[in-house]
């Protein structure tokens, strides 16, 4: 950050507190089960996270049910509630059976005098008490001056000072409402961690919340807050993938298991429903993939010409896609990834035929650049399976689906439930199709193309099988039909690009 005489990579150890589970699920819209929370402390702990924040004790029961449920994993990593600073929460944290508590203060004369309605002498006097009790508990103790950014820096010095000597194990900055920059990040935490281990719990809504993080680390704090995807309240916290892989390649400095990281994402955006966007770093959709001819053909040459570390690292693949601004080389190389090998005046044609769909607006599928092949090639596509029928139903619950396929010439139908008549749909799909392609979802999106209740819409769908990935788009005024039809279509050409036998059923 250029903020301290000892750069990052000189410090020799960080930790992650991940808090997808309490502050993530703030983010509005984001309701998580049980299954869903449990599902997804256990892919942070494969991911090697430090800490798990699994949620707030003092929201009610049905919320102490799930953190008993996550505490009772036998996770690696420590797992703590977040607790206000009454007594009852600390209580109801010990009840759910965590390890650790994160225990949060006022700071700023705003919290302290109009929130809490409280002075500064009282609420440093009533952490001691709080943070005397948490201990003598058995708990591990970690405060948080709430809104820290915009407190007086004296008044918050004397607060954390006051937690580590009743035996807090270490003391929070906290940017509750994204307000600051990084040198503000950085001076304080620079005062916080004179006085003992110290974190940073920043938030996104200046889009600076890995950047104060990073600041916080210079500055000397060894553990940050973060959520995966940076899901939150507002604009979100800072993104642990995004915090991670900055510490790793930037830095040297290993937090996580960032092979884990894709998978890790890929469970948090299925279970908030909330989808990454296609230029989110490490994540999203385009982080690793190419269809500039430029970019392309450096990329083909040299895989980091134009990425700044392999996939790999974060459970990625590289991605050669066709559209507007494919070259020859892309073209090739999509096309070798299907196992098709096309040279010369066939090879001058599907580059001409590519450019001309992406002139005209359209994202170019792979089902589209195999299509076009099969017609330059003069090739007929034998299709292995094919949609005869589908019904959903979603005025029961659970919503739910059957489909009538024909595999190999042979009539298949299965039905299943779903949280959705698309995911019902979807679902029945899948197992009709079990033994036969043992294939993931790796991507669903919708964009409507027309307006109106009878709007026709474009559903895409990425789906993968071992090591081969394949893109297809299919539109019709039913979203149900359209999913089903471009999931069919998917695993129809991931089977063909297999070559299996026919597979008859168990």
């Amino acid at each position: 950050m250029g903020f301290s005489d000892t750069p990052i990579d000189d410090q020799t150890e960080v930790s992650l507190l991940d808090t997808t589970l309490r502050d993530g699920e703030q983010a509005p819209g984001v309701s998580l089960t049980p299954d869903e929370k449990a599902e997804i402390a256990q892919a942070l702990d494969r991911a090697q996270v430090d800490v798990i924040e699994a949620g707030s004790a003092c929201t009610g029961e049905g919320e102490r049910r799930t953190i008993r449920r996550v505490a009772d994993l036998d996770l690696d990593a420590t797992v703590t509630s977040f607790c206000r600073g009454i007594k009852s929460d600390i209580e109801l944290a010990l009840d759910c059976g965590v390890d650790g508590i994160n225990l949060v203060v006022p700071a700023s004369d705003r919290h302290v005098e109009t929130k809490v309605n409280s002075t500064r002498e009282d609420v440093i006097a009533s952490t001691e008490e709080l943070v005397a009790f948490a201990v003598d508990s058995g708990l591990w103790v970690e405060v948080i001056g709430e809104d820290g950014s915009r407190a007086d820096l004296d008044f918050l010095e004397e607060l954390m000072a006051a937690a580590l000597d009743a035996g807090a194990d270490r003391v929070c900055y906290a940017d509750t409402v994204g307000h600051a920059g990084p040198e503000r990040a950085y001076e304080v935490v620079s005062a916080l961690s004179e006085l003992g281990p110290t974190s940073a719990h920043t938030h996104d809504d200046l889009g600076l919340g890995v950047t104060n993080a990073l600041a916080a680390i210079d500055a000397g704090a060894d553990m940050v807050h973060a959520t995966v995807n940076g899901v939150g309240e507002r604009a979100g916290n800072a993104a642990l993938e995004e915090i991670a892989i900055a510490l790793e390649h930037v830095y040297g400095i290993e937090t996580v298991e960032t092979e884990q990281l894709y998978a890790l994402g890929q469970t948090v955006a299925n279970a908030t429903g909330i989808e990454l966007p296609p230029n989110k770093a490490v994540l999203g959709e385009n982080a690793f993939t190419h269809e500039s001819g430029i970019h392309t053909d450096g990329t083909l040459k040299d895989d980091a010409m134009y990425e700044p570390y392999p996939p790999e690292t974060v459970g990625r693949e590289r991605r050669i896609v066709a559209g507007k601004h494919t070259g020859r080389a892309g073209a090739k190389a999509a096309l070798e990834e299907h196992g098709i090998d096309v040279e010369g005046e066939e090879l001058d044609e599907i580059v001409e035929r590519v450019k001309a769909i992406g002139d005209r607006g359209k994202r170019v599928t792979d089902a589209d650049l195999l299509a076009i092949a099969e017609e330059v090639r003069g090739e007929q596509r034998d299709r292995r399976v094919r949609l005869l029928d589908l019904t959903a139903v979603s005025g029961v619950n659970p919503p739910t689906a059957s489909v009538r396929l024909s595999v190999d010439g042979e009539e298949r139908d299965n039905a299943a439930t779903g949280s959705g008549p698309v995911d019902a749909a979807m679902n029945a799909t899948v197992e009709a199709l079990s033994h036969d392609a043992d294939a993931a979802l790796e991507s669903y999106h919708v964009d409507a193309i027309t307006g109106g209740t009878d709007a026709v819409v474009t559903v895409e769908v990425e789906m993968s099988r071992d090591d081969e990935t394949v893109s297809v788009s299919a539109s019709d005024s039913d979203i149900t039909s359209a999913s089903v039809t471009a999931m069919v279509d998917a695993m129809d050409r991931l089977i063909v690009a297999a070559e299996d036998p026919v597979i008859a059923d168990d």
